[in-house]
């Protein structure tokens, strides 16, 4: 990220050697605006509620889906796996059994879930160059808006037709996807740089815990009432949230009607020299920036994880380890939990360790990244293979997805180190090609999976442990924690 200098007009750049080890803001400033009650933190608060329910709008078909295909469907392509002995306890409750059944096979069901990451990536770059021109807010607004009306319609598209479905999820997509890009795109506008981290650390770690509360959730209502109200409850909720958004946001500390003129100005004045004021966007020496390039690899490899799990745990909770909807979505759960308390943790330590500890963003960005990408693939892996120990198993890949929560503070932020100006759009390049493995990582999964045995889903947990560990080395080595040359005014560096 670009540090803070000493002086405000200090563009806090480093180099790989450490340039950014100045503090980037004045002394003073960070005691003079407290940030209890303050409009930047009342935003990361709103965008973590805005998160929470994207997740849960986007993971709720997962659970839901469990419970809407019919058990003995396709046998000839995908079986249970009769390894490990069923051993969910008998609840007392009768569970519902209204909902309707749908005879998808495994990879129909392949196709339902990576259907959504279609309409995901076609946004992505459009949605950062929006926000760029016209800000974030009433982009990322309407994107949670539309995606909870659909959402709202999703029943009825599985009633009507598979195909029907799969076309309500890809727009779904579409408008999911101009949320990130428009958010990175706001912060560039509101987050002092030394307060990056814990501000982008809040609002993003909204999405781990709507998968967390979205889950276990999910399960209870279709035990207890049916799947359709999984999404009638979540896109109600989506459209609730929205006027709360429109009404008390604003794009830049400049437009806020609510904001103190100290926070407005300490806004400002930190991000002085780090805008570049230039109108076209340049493009070329863009794309062909190496740092950048270093967080596509990095996000790429880490969403092949994140959405491979994300769509696939309730199936394997329910298939391998044999555990019933309503532990399934709580078990389900649990490695979400441990990413959301992760996230929060890092993105305060990272802050704390490049402004009191004085190291450079660089080193903060690419260890912050090497932790939860290793760490991750070496659990993964080890999942795989302790066969029936549901305890150990459920352990392992909580552990796993809890390490995954450093990336927040590592290569998910390094946009507006590289690039405040441009950030919404760089994070729309990396989130296109990172939304690759949403769109292929359950269809390969499942096609591996047909007969669900252990060795089956090793091989899936191997992949993706692979892919991490290839783009946790590459951004280690190309990756950067200075403002780029080409991203601020005339191309020129301002260098402490």
């Amino acid at each position: 990220m670009r540090t803070p200098g000493t002086g405000v007009g200090d563009d806090y750049l480093e180099s790989e050697e450490g340039a950014d080890r100045t503090p980037l803001l004045n002394e003073t400033q960070p005691d003079a605006v407290p940030a209890c009650c303050s409009a930047r933190y009342n935003l990361a608060i709103l965008a973590f509620f805005g998160f929470f329910l994207l997740y849960a709008l986007r993971v709720n078909l997962s659970v839901a889906l469990v419970d809407m295909v019919e058990p003995n469907t396709s046998l000839t392509k995908n079986t249970t796996s009769s390894v490990c002995p069923e051993h969910s306890s008998t609840l007392n409750v009768p569970r519902n059994t209204t909902g309707k059944k749908y005879s998808w096979d495994s990879d129909t069901q392949g196709w339902i879930l990576g259907s959504f990451f279609y309409g995901y990536i076609i946004t992505q770059i459009p949605g950062g160059y929006l926000a760029s021109k016209i800000g974030g807010k009433y982009l990322l607004g309407f994107g949670i808006f539309g995606t909870s009306l659909f959402t709202l319609f999703t029943p009825l598209a599985a009633d009507l037709g598979v195909g029907y479905l799969i076309a309500v999820r890809a727009l779904e997509g579409l408008g999911e996807g101009v949320t990130f890009p428009a958010m990175h795109a706001m912060w560039s506008s509101w987050a002092p740089p030394l307060e990056r981290s814990k501000l982008l650390s809040i609002s993003y770690a909204g999405a781990q815990l709507g998968t967390v509360v979205s889950l276990p959730l999910s399960g209870l209502i279709c035990y207890y009432m049916n799947w359709v109200y999984v999404f009638y409850i979540f896109g109600a909720l989506g459209i609730l949230w929205f006027f709360f958004w429109i009404w008390l946001v604003s794009d830049t500390p400049q437009t806020h009607r609510r904001i103190s003129h100290t926070e407005r100005e300490y806004i400002l004045s930190s991000l002085k020299d780090q805008l570049s004021t230039q109108k076209s966007v340049p493009w070329e020496p863009m794309l062909k920036s190496i740092p950048l390039w270093a967080i596509v690899v990095a996000h790429f490899s880490y969403n092949w994880t994140f959405y491979t799990l994300l769509t696939l745990l309730p199936t394997y909770m329910k298939e391998i380890l044999r555990f019933d909807v309503q532990e399934n979505g709580l078990l389900s759960a649990l490695p979400y939990f441990g990413c959301w308390v992760c996230i929060i943790l890092s993105g305060q330590i990272a802050d704390y360790l490049r402004e009191k500890r004085n190291l450079s963003t660089v080193c903060v960005r690419k260890t912050f990244t090497l932790i939860g990408m290793i760490g991750p693939a070496v659990f993964l892996v080890a999942a795989g293979f302790i066969g029936c120990d549901y305890t150990l198993a459920v352990a392992f890949l909580t552990i796993s997805t809890t390490l995954g929560g450093f990336c927040t503070s590592g290569y998910s932020i390094n946009h507006l180190d590289i690039a405040p100006s441009y950030a919404g759009i760089l994070l729309g390049i990396t989130n296109s090609f990172a939304t690759i493995p949403g769109m292929v990582g359950p269809v390969i999964a499942k096609l591996l999976t047909h007969h669900n045995t252990m060795g089956e889903w090793q091989t899936v947990f191997y992949i993706a442990a692979s892919i991490n560990l290839f783009g946790a080395i590459f951004f280690a080595l190309f990756g950067s924690g200075e403002v780029q040359d080409w991203a601020v005014s005339g191309y020129h560096m301002h260098r402490n």
